[in-house]
């Protein structure tokens, strides 16, 4: 049986015999030894990371979905996985914005169920999301001429269904069945008495999830890009003269790999940590600080907050998008067949 030490405070402070929560307020808060002027400095920079990763994404999501020059396949992934950062900016981190700076979790065991379901759905779906975006540039890049037969709408729409049915099976499954506590003794008592939200995963879960939810598909992802980027060199390098809507064409498809590249980069780099903890914890015995999953998990978070910047500042369309969005002109009738793109701008 794997046991819980030191996150179990009433564990410790209460044999398992003699248990009764009532006698300390059943799960009450503890009071917050945090300065003041502490929490206000934490809350104002979550504040400030969730203010970008909502109204960033929001501002992706209108852009793609009313300009009708953004509308393909690769735009349409995009889209959707703004929706996974909007999503988790505007339901998830706002809760636990307050668990982190409180030290508490005040919504009771039902909703901490429905937040950690959720928080674990949109994390393993931004990175299904990605190896789909990774498949549309292979084949962007890799089979130019076969791609517009390949990656269609439909396959799109396929795709987006199994990023978010999958993943959203999984979590709701696992936490509302509590797979991933199984064998994990007094974890029923810490439950009952702690004010946290406690959710710690077995041997079995914590691995199941670290390989299939972040190392497989990161790894498919990284050998995607390295292929995608070694035919870029090819082509690059090749002698014969290439026609010049061509060579645009080619330019526009590396340029787009480049900078989804790049999210995926920032994506592993912020979500390995807390993945590979979550891997180790049970095999150390649970002795993770609480303190450091909570701000590896919010490291995490800061992912879905880079991306609109990470697009902002390689994307053009972007931010003339978010200069039209800004000013209204999103009202006028019309509107929506505006050129997004100068004759400089290969993307």
């Amino acid at each position: 049986m794997e046991t819980l030490p030191d996150r179990t405070f009433y564990l410790l402070a209460f044999p398992k015999v003699a248990f009764d929560c009532s006698k300390f307020g059943n799960g009450s808060c503890p009071e917050n030894n945090r300065p003041l002027g502490i929490r206000t400095v934490m809350y104002l920079c979550m504040s400030g990371a969730i203010f970008i990763t909502i109204f960033g994404n929001l501002a992706m999501i209108i852009s793609i979905s009313y300009f009708k020059q953004l509308h393909s396949p690769t735009n349409f992934l995009i889209l959707s996985m703004a929706i996974t950062d909007f999503l988790l900016g505007f339901s998830i981190m706002p809760y636990s914005m307050i668990r982190s700076v409180e030290n508490c979790w005040y919504f009771g065991i039902l909703f901490c169920k429905i937040h950690y379901s959720f928080d674990l759905m949109l994390s393993i779906t931004s990175i299904f999301h990605l190896g789909s975006v990774a498949i549309d540039r292979f084949y962007a890049i890799c089979y130019p001429l076969h791609y517009s037969t390949k990656i269609t709408i439909s396959v799109v729409k396929r795709l987006l269904l199994l990023c978010w049915s999958i993943p959203g099976a999984f979590a709701f499954g696992v936490v509302f069945s509590e797979a991933y506590a199984d064998g994990i003794e007094g974890y029923d008592v810490l439950v009952a008495c702690s004010s946290s939200c406690p959710v710690m995963f077995n041997k079995l879960w914590g691995t199941t999830l670290f390989m299939a939810g972040f190392f497989i598909p990161s790894s498919v992802m990284v050998g995607i890009y390295s292929k995608i980027f070694a035919v870029s060199k090819k082509h690059a390098r090749a002698v014969n003269p290439i026609p010049e809507n061509q060579s645009s064409q080619m330019k526009k498809e590396k340029k787009a790999a480049k900078t989804l590249g790049i999210v995926m980069g920032v994506f592993l780099l912020c979500w390995f940590p807390c993945f590979f903890t979550i891997l180790l914890d049970p095999y150390l015995n649970f002795s993770t600080p609480a303190v450091l999953f909570d701000d590896l998990t919010w490291f995490g978070y800061f992912n879905s907050t880079f991306n609109p910047l990470i697009y902002g500042f390689f994307y053009p369309w972007f931010r003339k998008a978010l200069k039209y969005i800004l000013l209204g002109k999103i009202f006028s009738s019309h509107f929506h067949n505006v050129n997004l793109f100068s004759q400089k701008e290969s993307d």
